[in-house]
Parts: C-alpha cells; structure tokens; sequence
C-alpha cells in the first residue's frame, strides 16, 4: 500500500445518500465538495427506502398533527424545538425537490394537491409522498444525478474513511481536519486534508444478525466520531421494522410499512389476526409495538415467521400501488394478489446517533453529523414512519447552510500526517475477522435485540470486552481491510448498545427489557448520553 495526502477540499462529505447528498447540492458552488461512497455511490440505506417521504403537504393535514404525531411516537424523548423545525421545514424541501425534476407518484383523482399520499403507522394522516414503492431508489439517483452535473463536487467511489483526523495528529486546536481514507481499488490509504467535514453514513443496524440494511451500514460515522472525542446518545433505540420477507433468499429484503397503511393485515398461519390483541391501532400501531407483538407471538408459538395479508385489495391496486413489491416477492415464488405472505422482524434503523445541535454541529469544531448517524432528538425512543428521509433533506440543508454562513473563519487544515503503516504486516489469520464478525451479530441479535434483560446485556458486554480486546489487537498488528475498519467500527458501536441498555432500567420505545417492563416517568425527557474517555 502507499500513502499520503490529498488536495484540500473545503468540505469533505462521507457518505452518499439522501443526507450527504442534499449537503452537498445545497453548499454554493464556489466551493469545493468531495463525497466519499465506500462502495457504489447508490449501495446506502437510502436507495432501499420503499415507503416515502413525511411531509405535511395536504390541507387537511397541520404542522401540529405531524408533531404531535412525532411526538407521540418518540415515547417521551424527542426534543420539540428540533420536531417543529423537521416538520415545518419539510414541506420546503419537498418543493426543492419537485422543482428540481423529481417526479412523485399523482393521484388522478386527488383534489387540492396533484400528489398521491399514503398512510403509515403512527401518523394520523395521509403525509407520505412517495415514487410508488421505490421512493429511495428514485430519490438516490435524483440527487445523484444533480451531483454528477456540479463541477464543485468529486464524487469518490470505494473510499472507506477509517478514522478522522483532528489536533490529536497535528498538534494545536482540537479540531476536524479531514479523515485517513482507504481506496479499495488501489489498497492505498491518504490523509483527505478538509476544512470541514459531515458525515452522513447511516446506522449500524449489520451489528444485528437479521438486517433489512445494506452491508455498508456498520456505525462508521459514529464509531469514528465516538473516537474523536464526540458524545453519543439513545444508541439503546434500535428499531426492528416488523415486516421482513422470511425466505432464505430474499436477504431480509423490507415489505414496507405502505402495505399496512393501504390495509395489509398480520395473520398467523390459520388465519387469525393478532393484532388488535395488542393495540388498539393494530397494524397502524408504531413499528416498536408491532415488532415487540410479531416477536412475542413467534416465540410463544415456537413459529418460524408470521403472515403479512393484503389479498383481500383487488389485484390492480396491489399491482399499481406496489409494483416493486409484488415483483420482488413472485421471484421468490409468493404473490402479493393471492395470498399471505411469509415475514419476520429485522434490525432496521439506528435512532441514537452523535449529539448534534440544530445545524448538525458535533462537539468537535469543523464536523458536522446528519442523518442516521446523528441525534438530532428528532426520533426520541422511536422513529416514526418515513421521518428519516424527512429528517436526512432537513438537516443535510441546515449543515450545508451553516458552513456556508461560517466557512470563511474555519482556517485551512495544517500539513497532515500520512498514515503509518511501518510497523504492520500483511495478515495470515484473516478467519479471525470473519470469524469474529459473525459471533458480533449474532450475540447482538439474541441478547440485545427486540426483548432484553439485564443477564443478558451482562453477557454480551463480556463477549464484547473480548473482542475489543482481539480486534485492537489485530488492528494494531495487520494490514488493514475493508472488513477490518467495518468489524472496528461494529464492536465500537455494539458496545455503546449495550451500555445505553444497561443504564436504562425501565422499557420506552424501542428499549424493551423483562427486568424493567415499565416505563418510568424518572425518565421522561432523560437521553442515555455516553461521553468518551
């Protein structure tokens, strides 16, 4: 491998979805953006969001009923200020992105607005704009699109950031400097020089043995934040979307929360809806209590799956309505229009995240954290349907708006370090990271997943402290890897789950645990705040 430094970007951006993306299209041009991909620009969790776009954009629909809504679902912890400037900014960016060419899915029969809306659980109204049933999809290669066409952006596939550089290296001012980059095609590692720096990775949901993510979503925004001196919050709210197509195949492939918000049903094998046993909302209840329900009654039926059921809908709405949908689920042999189909819940979104303020400012001067991997206490103790993508258009703008306010007092970076790779070699032991890799997820899943307790929380901090231990050990020792810099990032972030559980001892949200079943009205308003060192 070789290594050194890189010309000095004024902002350097790492991760290329929805967030990272909107930053970079809405920085003036007379800047200079590098967006780093660590692997295909479209590989994020954003391409993979089916159901829409939050927004209130119907006359009778209100700011207020999508806040109260947010709240609602966020079981006592999301921070108001931070709800009414998502909810009352979205409307704006929506138009930003109709303006700019993108084209949402119309209702020929609508009245006052051309745009079809949807419903999902946990909202009261019919908000969700969406692109049919591919509205991530649409929405990546939009904005890609307009990146491409900006000569101020590189766009830099296969660059995985490995650590973020700050005073620490260079001596001085404690603050971001730019990030040590790994280049998969090359193997070489550089220092990229910024004067200043978003992340945008996403969440870490593949910490999970069952997950509806992309491989790439594995923490490394927060891992690398988390090791540059930033806090970390609510990383014990891990939201398990309820309805994953079971099929060896199908790789947890995501039936979206659309299909329940067009009247989809949960059945058991003979037939049976559960639901309403649970909540009073059934299958329009929060994704926490629908997966805590699917979960309860697979185990204490030792079932396998359960059944998501909209057959009863004629054939031309299901087909029109999800078209994606229905052709993934025929590839493997189920069809949508004449029958259940066989689901299980899996690890879907982080809703903890690096604290940031109202402009997606960390505590380390010069990097900013929008979107999955930040906490912005939007999503309190539960994300509420189709908010993320919301959440990823409004802070991505806020952050691009506060650098261009404040860039021209960020001094440029100094001379950076290149990366030391003197006292390495090349591994002859790489089963020990895959080996590793699949303990990590699994343990997360059977102890630290939708039920908890404090035993076994106790036994996957043991198991982690272990890992970390030989993790360390072989990073210090070998030639780094992609699976290398992503197992580092997991355990960092497995381990800031497991302590957030075990500090809150009562069940909100997305934290549910046996020994504290109850919520705590101790804890209303209370982050789980993790500080470093």
């Amino acid at each position: 491998m070789s290594a050194g430094s890189d010309p000095v970007a004024d902002v350097l951006i790492v991760g290329s979805g929805a967030a990272g993306l909107t930053a970079a299209l809405r920085l003036p041009e007379e800047l200079s953006v590098t967006v780093l991909s660590k692997a295909g620009a479209e590989a994020g969790s954003t391409a993979r969001a089916q159901g829409g776009i939050a927004a209130v954009l119907s006359a009778g629909d209100s700011f207020d009923d999508h806040i109260r809504d947010t709240m609602i679902a966020g079981a006592g912890l999301c921070r108001r200020p931070t709800v009414e400037k998502v909810v009352e900014e979205g409307p704006g960016l929506i138009g930003w992105l109709i303006d700019s060419g993108l084209q949402f899915t119309v209702d020929e029969a609508a009245g006052d607005l051309p745009w079809h809306l949807t419903r999902e659980g946990g909202h009261s109204q019919r908000r969700i704009i969406h692109v049919d049933d591919a509205t991530g999809r649409a929405l990546s290669a939009h904005l890609l699109a307009m990146a491409r066409k900006r000569p101020n952006i590189t766009l830099c596939e296969d660059a995985i950031a490995i650590d973020l550089i700050t005073g620490r290296h260079v001596g001085g001012e404690n603050r971001c400097h730019g990030a040590y980059v790994y280049d998969r095609q090359s193997r070489a590692i550089t220092a990229r020089p910024a004067r200043a720096v978003i992340l945008a990775t996403g969440g870490a949901s593949k910490v999970y043995l069952y997950s509806s993510n992309p491989d790439v979503s594995t923490g490394d925004g927060i891992a690398m934040a988390w090791r540059a001196g930033c806090r970390v919050a609510n990383m014990e709210f891990n939201q398990f979307h309820p309805t994953c197509l079971f099929h060896p195949g199908a790789g947890s492939f995501l039936l979206s929360e659309a299909l329940r918000g067009e009247g989809a049903v949960l059945r058991l094998a003979d037939g049976t809806r559960f639901m309403p046993d649970y909540d009073s909302r059934a299958e329009l209840a929060p994704r926490d209590i629908v997966a805590r329900a699917i979960d309860d009654r697979m185990k204490r039926l030792g079932l396998d799956c359960l059944w998501l059921d909209i057959s009863h809908r004629p054939s031309d709405f299901i087909e029109s309505h999800f078209p994606m949908l229905a052709r993934r689920c025929r590839e493997f042999g189920f069809d949508l229009t004449a029958g259940p189909v066989p689901v299980v819940p899996a690890a879907h979104y982080t809703c903890g995240g690096v604290i940031v303020d109202s402009h997606g400012k960390s505590d380390l001067p010069g990097l900013y954290v929008v979107g999955e991997s930040s906490s912005t206490g939007l999503h309190g103790a539960n994300r509420m349907a189709s908010n993320s993508l919301l959440e990823c258009l409004v802070y991505g703008a806020a952050a691009a708006a506060d650098i261009a306010r404040n860039l021209k007092d960020f001094a440029p970076p100094p001379a950076l370090p290149a990366w030391d790779e003197s006292r390495v070699t090349d591994s002859d032991e790489e089963v020990v990271v895959s080996h590793n890799w699949l303990e990590l997820r699994r343990f997360m899943w059977n102890y630290v997943g939708i039920v908890r307790t404090t035993k076994r929380l106790e036994r996957a901090r043991r198991r982690i402290d272990l890992l970390r231990a030989e993790i360390a050990d072989y990073y210090g020792n070998f030639r780094l890897t992609p699976d290398l810099v992503e197992l580092r990032n997991l355990v960092t972030v497995a381990d800031l789950i497991v302590r957030a559980a075990a500090s809150r001892h009562e069940s909100r949200g997305l934290h549910y645990t046996l020994d504290y079943p109850s919520t705590d009205a101790a804890f209303d308003g209370v982050d789980t705040v993790l500080i470093p060192g």
